[in-house]
């Protein structure tokens, strides 16, 4: 397995509406994975459907 770097920004509804940058390390077998597991974290994290986040980045590190 691999470790994944996933950047993106998400829009914070409760504080402003502002977009707001993220960063999250994943292991995972394949980036489509790791894609799946940062929407799946973040919304359980801040309470955010899909449509409000966005996945800029997806970059292997190990």
């Amino acid at each position: 397995m691999s470790i994944y770097e996933v950047k993106g920004k998400y829009r914070a509804e409760k504080v402003n509406k502002a977009w707001r940058s993220f960063s999250k390390f994943i292991e995972s077998e394949n980036e489509k994975n790791a894609v799946e597991w940062v929407y799946s974290l973040m919304g359980s994290e801040h309470g955010l459907k899909r449509n409000l986040i966005k996945i800029d980045e997806v970059s292997i590190v190990e």
